[in-house]
């Protein structure tokens, strides 16, 4: 529990910066895990200021229901569900700034009986809820080889991808996996070709933790709900951790930053304009964290944050 309790933001000072804080304006933490970037929020909002939080993990919402704080709040809650909250709370097109802080959090990774850590032992089961869907260790037991190797391969971009489905299948078949450990192992062993750089069982787990938690279609359905929940002039900030991540989030702020391009003198009718896309978006930074940082937070060292803000209606460019 030590070790929870000494996490650190990554590229809190650029969070905060990057949102330009109004002292009444209204926020949201996309993913409030332990609570750094709420808390640093909180500092720079006056007293009529609001911050809404949510978190799907139970440890991470029952940190932030402990924040006694007239102007924050906080649901237990996937962030795909992000724009039914925002409906609930009345705050459609009044939020000033969304940050979502993507990946699995302190919690998740520092105690072992969550099933995340490919390094120490513990239940296989890499649930952000574990109250809600199947376990890691269920899911490797039920599926079949031709089924874990895609997910190997597609979420974790593991090159031997087939081998270590096999070897997982031929455990599988002796004894079901249940420790985080045995399937290290597994992995481990199934790898021709090691990176002393990297453990080998780390694209695996990332790969069964994003397709366990459905982390990449949360994350697409959280980002296109912002577009209605931001107000003119409201910013997004989103720090990724790897390419599967960060490609989602740089393809949304390309493609709302894009109105449709109509070829010149190609007639059209005020009706076909309408229906149109209009581009929602401008991209403001791309910002990496320091040396400094990374010496001194490791986890930081992989983070890319992306800042757009939403136009106002006189910066799209009339047809």
């Amino acid at each position: 529990m030590n070790r929870i309790l000494k996490h650190i933001p990554v590229m809190q000072k650029e969070i905060i910066h990057s949102l330009k804080i109004k002292k009444n304006g209204i926020y949201i933490d996309s993913t409030f895990g332990m609570g750094g970037h709420t808390k640093a929020i909180l500092k720079e909002l006056g007293k009529d200021g609001k911050l809404y939080a949510i978190d799907k993990d139970p440890i991470a919402y029952s940190l932030g229901k402990n924040i006694q704080d007239s102007r924050f709040h906080i649901i237990n809650q996937n962030f795909s569900k992000l724009l039914d909250y925002a409906k609930n709370k009345k705050i459609i097109g009044k939020v000033d700034g969304i940050i979502f802080d993507l990946g699995v959090s302190s919690i998740q990774l520092d105690n072992h009986n969550r099933g995340f850590s490919f390094k120490k032992d513990g239940p296989l089961d890499m649930r952000m809820n574990p109250q809600s869907g199947i376990s890691a260790a269920d899911w490797l037991f039920s599926s079949s080889t031709q089924e874990i190797a895609h997910v190997l391969k597609k979420f974790g971009e593991e090159r031997f991808s087939k081998k270590i489905a096999y070897a997982i299948k031929y455990f599988s078949n002796i004894k079901k996996i249940t420790n985080t450990l045995e399937l290290s192992n597994i992995i481990k062993q199934a790898i021709p070709i090691k990176n002393i750089f990297k453990h080998p069982a780390r694209r695996s787990f990332q790969a069964i933790r994003i397709y366990i938690n459905q982390e990449l279609e949360e994350i697409k359905i959280a980002l296109d709900s912002t577009l209605k929940i931001l107000k003119p002039g409201g910013r997004i900030s989103i720090i990724s951790f790897h390419s599967l991540e960060d490609r989602i989030v740089k393809q949304f702020i390309i493609n709302n930053s894009r109105s449709a391009m109509i070829p010149y003198g190609m007639p059209i009718t005020e009706k076909q304009i309408k229906k149109l896309k209009i581009c929602e978006l401008k991209m403001i930074d791309r910002i990496s964290p320091s040396k400094y940082e990374i010496n001194y937070n490791p986890r930081a060292r992989s983070s890319i944050l992306r800042i757009a803000e939403k136009k106002n209606q006189y910066e799209n460019s009339t047809l």
